[in-house]
């Protein structure tokens, strides 16, 4: 299966962001993509964290969410659309704007425009070294539930995908509980600060795949946006083994590879580590 992750550097124009997202897709389903991962945040860095409450969708319905399913639809792809702002449930109930939340939410779209799935994303990034602060909580409000999903590939094999995002690399025990309920992939759609990136990202992405005997995408948003925020980028593609296959250090892009299930087979057959595990 030919996977393709998107990386970009949005800014705070949602219709430039989908027009270079459209563009991306477009490329990625020329070179033979199945399946294409955009990255966090894909259709808005805004100059506020809060801005993104301003553009936040019920689920079901809005320009946003129309997008994924048209670009799927025509585009003939699986594709998975980084993350979008969805309203949670309370957020009509919040009064004053500051106590509004969304979910950052990662909706899986067939090739026919359907949404198959839905992940909200569980851990929230929290940085503060004196100079860079973040903190989520302030505007998301937390997912709870891994999610999967089944792709039917032109392989002939059904690729069972578990869908994470970013900050959530750093908790293996989700990695791990996807792997118990046998995915063959792994999805990490990221908006990695250059800070933390160029130390992590990379050992973080090879372990999930070697612990876990999967292949792991990475879409990402790679350079310097219009809010001043500076992202890692390196979107990249990860065999079972923790091999890179593929990668994109800074700036948009598409990066391509070969998913082989029998080549992932075998890698669990000759290191049963899976079948080894005690607690």
């Amino acid at each position: 299966m030919k996977v393709a992750v998107i990386q970009m550097v949005s800014g705070s124009d949602v219709s430039v962001n989908l027009a270079q997202a459209q563009a991306l897709l477009e490329l990625a389903a020329r070179q033979g993509a199945e399946l294409a991962v955009l990255p966090e945040y894909f259709c808005l860095m805004g100059q506020r964290d809060a801005d993104k409450l301003a553009i936040g969708e019920a689920y079901g319905s809005g320009p946003l969410q129309q997008f994924l399913a048209d670009s799927a639809r025509s585009l003939g792809l699986w594709l998975v659309g980084g993350t979008l702002p969805l309203i949670s449930p309370t957020a009509s109930e919040a009064a004053p704007p500051v106590t509004a939340r969304v979910s950052n939410s990662s909706l899986v779209f067939s090739p026919q425009g359907a949404c198959v799935a839905r992940y909200d994303k569980i851990h929230l990034f929290r940085f503060d070294n004196g100079q860079e602060r973040y903190d989520e909580s302030l505007v998301l409000t937390a997912g709870s539930q891994p999610v999967t999903f089944d792709l039917p590939s032109k392989d002939g094999h059904i690729w069972r995908i578990g869908l994470s995002v970013c900050y959530d690399l750093r908790f293996p025990e989700l990695y791990r509980a996807y792997a118990s309920a046998g995915a063959h992939l792994m999805l990490v759609p990221s908006a990695f600060i250059y800070t933390t990136g160029q130390e992590h990202w990379e050992v973080l992405l090879r372990a999930r795949a070697i612990e876990n005997l999967s292949f792991v995408a990475a879409a990402a948003q790679g350079g310097l946006h219009d809010n001043q925020r500076r992202t890692w980028g390196h979107a990249m593609l990860v065999d079972p083994w923790g091999k890179l296959l593929a990668q994109q250090a800074q700036e948009a892009g598409v990066v391509l590879a070969d998913f082989d299930f029998d080549a992932l087979i075998a890698c669990r057959s000759r290191l049963p580590a899976l079948q080894h595990r005690v607690l």
